[in-house]
């Protein structure tokens, strides 16, 4: 059982977070005094759909992450088949460059032609370098050109401890990443449906053009041996150590742990595990407002058809919160005086207020509910009339 506070390890509570438009930029206020001990150097708690961080653990440190390196190739192969740039079923023939390359294998036949399917599955699965080369090479062309594609979604989601050579993450010079980094790449791919198609999946084989066979079994044991994890990525070197990204969904709720750098192999299992145990055991993600939800009061309307016009929530919003504080959720409005019509629905009307324990913590728009016209002219004349007496 895990106890007691390493130094340093700060603990994050992100109160609030709005469930679109969220970036790679998490902020979040201290908790303190968490019930965890970690030997990984580096490490961070999220949750996936708000972008809050639970904890972090020197999560800005730049280091290797070997393999984990891949899911940024993984992620930059998933984009391109969203955007329709490449298909499943494209055929990809395998360089002698691809083939070639050292550490984890598909054990590729050189100048032998795979679909894309097959390459990603084995990438994915069994985290093979002569997969990703393979694909990085058929993506952009060459695999220095890729490594810049990387970098360049690297900055789009603001990282601005990552830096890439290659797609495998073999050793190079100045090719480093964060947890907190590896947490919003992390993040990007479990948006992706089709992922966990592979990344869920435990043992599987790989069927070459020339009928022989190769077995895949996941790297990452937790996807079997945790409740409900279906994926992300094992690394390791030498000089990284040992790392993972490891994500589980329960209860509506997906959370991802990084791990960078722990002394040895099963650690890293052991850590991510008791993050995710701790995230789900003491935090719940909450949907506060959907956009449209009425919020109960009117706004009068000068010079209109109707008197009022009903307020809503312009935008919707989830919180990850700890448990037990659903009950100290409350809610305020600050709202115009009075509009002059016409009014269209969706217009500004003030600002709802989210409170917890008493703070606020997040402010949505109000907004109007529904359209008020104006009046037509006898009906103008007769609310004129009205007006005067």
């Amino acid at each position: 059982m895990l106890h007691g506070m390493r130094w340093g390890l700060c603990w994050l509570l992100v109160c609030v977070t709005l469930v679109i438009g969220c970036s790679g930029a998490f902020a979040a206020p201290l908790e303190e005094n968490a019930p965890l001990t970690l030997s990984s150097p580096s490490a961070v708690l999220l949750e996936a759909e708000t972008g809050a961080v639970i904890l972090e653990k020197n999560a800005h440190d730049r280091r290797p992450a070997a393999s984990v390196t891949k899911l940024m190739t993984v992620l930059l192969i998933l984009e391109k088949l969203d955007r329709g740039e490449i298909t499943l079923e494209d055929r990809v023939t395998v360089s002698p460059n691809a083939a070639g390359q050292p550490g984890s294998q598909a054990f590729l036949d050189t100048h032998a032609v795979y679909p894309v399917k097959d390459l990603l599955k084995a990438v994915i699965i069994s985290s093979a370098n002569d997969g990703a080369v393979a694909l990085a090479e058929y993506a952009a062309g060459s695999e220095s050109a890729f490594a810049e594609a990387m970098n360049q979604r690297a900055g789009e989601l603001g990282l601005r401890d990552t830096h890439y050579v290659n797609c495998t993450g073999l050793p190079a010079e100045n090719q480093y990443t964060s947890a907190w980094d590896v947490g919003v790449i992390s993040r990007e791919v479990t948006r992706h449906p089709a992922y966990f198609t592979y990344s869920s999946v435990w043992l599987d084989s790989l069927t070459h053009p020339s009928g022989r066979v190769t077995d895949l079994t996941n790297t990452n044991r937790l996807v079997r041996f945790y409740q409900d994890c279906d994926g992300l990525k094992t690394g390791s070197t030498n000089e990284a150590k040992y790392c993972l990204s490891a994500t589980a969904s329960r209860k509506g709720m997906r959370l991802i742990a990084v791990v960078l750098g722990t002394p040895e192999s099963q650690t890293r299992f052991n850590e991510a595990r008791a993050l995710l145990d701790y995230g789900f055991s003491a935090y719940t993600l909450v949907s506060v407002a959907q956009a449209g939800d009425l919020t109960g009061s009117q706004v009068p309307v000068r010079l209109g058809a109707r008197d009022t016009v009903d307020v809503a929530v312009g935008k919707g919003l989830k919180l990850l919160i700890k448990n037990g504080q659903q009950n100290q959720l409350r809610y305020e409005t600050q709202l115009d005086d009075s509009v002059t019509a016409p009014v269209h629905a969706g217009d500004p009307l003030g600002t709802v207020y989210v409170l917890l324990a008493g703070e606020r913590i997040a402010s949505l728009p109000a907004v109007a509910a529904q359209d008020v016209r104006l009046p037509g002219l006898l009906e103008g004349l007769f609310r004129l009339g009205e007006n005067w007496r």
